[in-house]
């Protein structure tokens, strides 16, 4: 699989290799205190904790950094098989509830005592095989740190309404990578020995601002750093850009070996690439990477064995349509397309369809096709064109965490050809449970949910983000 990220956009470029299941991971990645001198850059890093040095909540006052720690990673205090148990745990209560949920929606039957075990199975948490330094992009905000310097690079504690916000760099995260450590650290002592003040409100003044570290398994790193010009001329901007061109190329920064150096200028919290582009400074435009075993091989393999099932266990081609509904850049239905007879992706923003098209084209998949389209004005027609063809239909989406849109539903419970669905969601308890029930419930005129309805066959939770509570949940439907 090829993790693909480029300034003007995010991709998602996925390289099959000649093995099922996946066994090769492509990650091809571009712009989506005291000094630091190169010898001290490889050392000055805090060792990640131990669990002889992890303290109980409860035994007194909690230091700042143990503070980010349970706000960024809450589960740190735990042994990762405690961790698991925790999830695991969750998940089956999460989809307890849908099966209330549904068990109230339908009428057809007394509702499930609380605590209930779902009606059905919940498989065992896939464990990540990378349990520490797991992120591959971290952004680092500028703020003032405990001693009170406005120049400090890491990550917030406390809360704005009350004015109790602190910056706290984050060597001590387990789950972020050594490399990310480093450029934050190194991108601090660059601010600080600049002449310009970090921007931390817009309207108080200030330019530097956060910085995005992206690093692979290979050690390829692309830093991204975000400058407020204010009323800065073009000629000053650009001076302080050569600054740090120098200081991460011939200063102390050089200990980075970043691969990729961008820089984006903006007015905006949030600018995209053709409102202000992303200026290559030095390096790559874009980072390819190979990875072997991956979090997001066994996500990826999960959601392709229920998608597109082997029939006679040997992984080759089983034939029929798999629907990947707004499908980004084409990762699923690419990863799955050795499977399935055939792949149509459909997906809004045209630029992810010619990405998914490259992909394709890139990976060999030659049975993949691509639609450029609101799913719901493309599904009705597409699935009637599909529904005479034989070999069934199936459908797969993979939603942000605000869940599928009511229409897209609706498209995709109506459509009487599709029988198999396997909804992938980081966040199950939240938008995504309306997306469960409306495809679950009995069909209703005001809802306009008139095809039958999908029944929940077997979930399947993904260990993603070790040390937080959350995890992908893979849940099969069919009818």
């Amino acid at each position: 699989m090829a993790l693909v990220a480029t300034c003007s956009r995010s991709l998602l470029r996925v390289r099959r290799s000649s093995l099922d299941p996946l066994t090769r991971t492509c990650l091809f990645l571009s712009t989506s205190n005291d000094s630091i001198s190169a010898e001290q850059g490889k050392t000055q890093l805090k060792k990640p904790w131990r669990k002889s040095h992890k303290r109980s909540p409860g035994t007194g006052e909690l230091s700042w950094e143990e503070r980010l720690a349970d706000a960024v990673t809450p589960l740190w205090r735990l042994t990762y098989e405690e961790q698991l148990e925790l999830k695991q745990k969750r998940q089956e209560g999460i989809l307890s509830q849908l099966c209330q949920h549904l068990s109230s929606d339908c009428q057809s039957r007394p509702s499930s005592a609380v605590g209930a075990k779902p009606t059905f199975p919940v498989l065992p948490i896939l464990p990540s095989p990378v349990t520490e330094g797991y992120r591959n992009k971290s952004t680092f905000s500028v703020n003032r740190g405990v001693d009170g310097n406005p120049k400090t690079v890491g990550f917030y504690v406390g809360a704005g309404r009350n004015g109790t916000i602190v910056c706290i760099n984050g060597d001590h995260l387990l789950n972020m990578p050594e490399k990310h450590k480093l450029v934050a650290r190194c991108y601090q002592d660059f601010i600080r020995r600049s002449s310009l003040e970090p921007c931390l409100l817009f309207h108080a003044g200030g330019h530097w601002r956060e910085v995005t570290v992206r690093t692979g398994a290979g050690g390829r790193t692309m830093a991204i750093v975000y400058f407020h010009p204010q009323a800065l001329a073009p000629r000053e901007v650009a001076a302080h850009k050569a600054e740090l061109l120098d200081y991460f190329t011939r200063g102390p920064g050089a200990v980075c070996q970043l691969d990729s150096l961008f820089f984006q200028e903006s007015t905006m919290t949030r600018c995209a690439h053709e409102d202000s582009p992303y200026q290559l400074l030095n390096g790559q435009e874009h980072i390819y990477e190979e990875v072997n075993q991956s979090a997001a091989e066994l996500l990826y393999g999960a959601v392709r064995d229920l998608c597109v099932p082997s029939n006679n266990g040997d992984g080759g081609r089983t034939g029929g349509t798999l629907l990947d509904v707004c499908c980004g850049t084409g990762a699923v239905g690419i990863t799955a397309s050795r499977r399935a007879g055939r792949v149509i992706g459909v997906e809004l923003v045209e630029q992810a369809v010619e990405d998914a098209r490259h992909n394709a084209a890139l990976n060999g998949a030659l049975n993949c096709e691509f639609i450029a389209g609101k799913a719901e004005v493309v599904l009705p027609d597409l699935v009637t064109r599909l529904s005479g063809a034989g070999g069934g239909l199936a459908a797969v989406v993979n939603p942000a965490r605000a869940g599928l849109h009511p229409r897209v539903v609706r498209a995709l419970r109506n459509q009487a050809a599709i029988r198999r669905l396997v909804y992938v969601s980081c966040k199950p308890e939240g938008e995504a449970m309306r997306n469960f029930r409306e495809l679950c419930c009995a069909r209703g005129p005001q809802s306009k949910l008139t095809g039958e309805a999908f029944t929940p066959r077997l979930a399947v939770p993904v260990d993603m983000f070790p040390h937080t509570p959350h995890c992908e949940l893979v849940l099969l439907f069919e009818r």
